[in-house]
This record gives structure tokens, sequence and C-alpha cells, in this order.
């Protein structure tokens, strides 16, 4: 399955009702478990859309569906929001794929109010900043799951999948397909299989570029998507 937001020449415009969201989310999952079971994990992205408070709520709401994390539930640039969110609930927490070193990341893994760090290579320093993130996580139990999204390209992944087998804490690499055409462009030797990602064999990260190839084609202007609230005032996306 392939997922790319950025798909507009022009940012389009979604509604969005935190209330309302509230609301539904936890039937939502409730509906899942109904459905598959407690054997399968099942993960949500909140897309740092709501305030501490609410996030708390939503947490604590959830808990009877043992999701496996609730990803950005509010927006760790404040990162004391999340000692709110920790007093109210037990469902794992997970942040970090827009910090950019280990001091946006020290309180919430010193003070163990997360459970899951999603600092990339590309974003945070490389790969020698994002084992020092992973060696103070590590301090904490707190474990690793970095974000891999296609925004990140095939050579980012190549690097992650290298990072994630060299740390001890280790928890989860988030992987979305790219389009068969990144993938022409960008040979690899990592690959899915069974539930698992294998790096392969190939020496270094395992990841070429086709300079050739990615010359036919050209850049395309695409846009993520903006939010706006039902009274037409603006909001996270």
């Amino acid at each position: 399955m392939y997922y790319e937001p950025a798909d507009a020449n022009l940012p389009t415009e979604n509604l969005w009702s935190t209330e309302k969201y509230l609301d539904f989310a936890p039937t939502l999952f409730a509906k899942l478990r109904a459905r598959v079971g407690f054997a399968p994990h099942l993960l949500h992205d909140v897309h740092h859309r709501l305030k501490p408070i609410e996030a708390a709520r939503l947490g604590k709401a959830l808990e009877p569906y043992r999701l496996f994390w609730l990803e950005d539930a509010t927006p760790a640039e404040n990162q004391e929001g999340f000692r709110l969110i920790r007093q109210h609930t037990t469902t794992p927490l997970a942040v970090g794929e827009v910090f950019n070193s280990i001091h946006d990341c020290r309180t919430l893994i010193s003070e163990q109010l997360i459970d899951y760090i999603r600092t990339t290579v590309v974003h945070a320093g490389g790969i020698t900043h994002l084992r020092r993130i992973a060696s103070l996580a590590d301090l904490y139990n707190v474990r690793t799951g970095s974000h891999g999204a296609t925004d990140l390209s095939p050579v980012c992944m190549g690097a992650a999948l290298h990072f994630d087998i060299s740390v001890p804490n280790f928890g989860i690499q988030e992987y979305m397909r790219h389009t068969d055409e990144t993938d022409a462009v960008f040979p690899h030797a990592y690959y899915f299989a069974d539930g698992y990602l294998h790096p392969g064999e190939t020496p270094g990260h395992g990841v070429d570029i086709d300079e050739a190839l990615a010359a036919k084609f050209p850049y395309r202007r695409a846009y993520l998507p903006v939010n706006r609230l039902l009274d037409g005032t603006m909001h996270d996306w």
C-alpha cells in the first residue's frame, strides 16, 4: 500500500473537529478489536493535533484496546506537556519524528514520559547522533521506533535499518512502501518479508542511485494539506 499526503500543487483543505474525533476514535478501535481480536498490534497517529489534556483523555479512553502506541499525541516542542498525559493514561506513547537533536527529547526520555523515540537518521544528526539518542533512551527503558514514511528516501531507510540492528533498545521500524518509480531510481538490498525488514548483504547501507533514471522524473511541486476547524480557523494538520 502506497501513501503520500503531499498530493497537490497547492494545499488542499480538510475539516477538523477535536470534539468529534475524541468521541469517534474509541468507537473505531472497539470495532477493530471486535473484528480482529487482540493478537494484531494496533498503532494510532494523532498528528500533533491535541492539547495535552485532550491527549490524556484519548489515551485513557483507548486503554481497553491495548494500543502498541499512541503517536504524536500533542506537539512535543513543549516536552513538559507529556507529563500531563502520562499522569492520566497507561497507553504507550511515541513521539520524535520531527526532532533535530538529543535536546529535543532529553526531558521526554529522562523522565520516562514516552515509551518510543521516533527520531530519524536524516532529521536528527545522522547515525552518530541518533546513536547518542538511543544510548540515552536505553538508560530509561525507552525503545526506538524511527519514522519511516515515504517522505524519507530509500537511502534513509537503508541507513535506518543498519542503525536499528546496532542498538540494544530497538523497538520497531516504521515502513511505508515507496512507489515503483522511486524503488527503480534507488535500487536497494533491503527487503520486507513475513513482517520483518531485512537490511540485505550489500556493503554499506545497501542503497544506490540511478542518476540517469532519476533525470526522467522532474520535480513536481506538492504540498501537504491544511486543516481548518468547523468555524474556518486554522488548526495543526
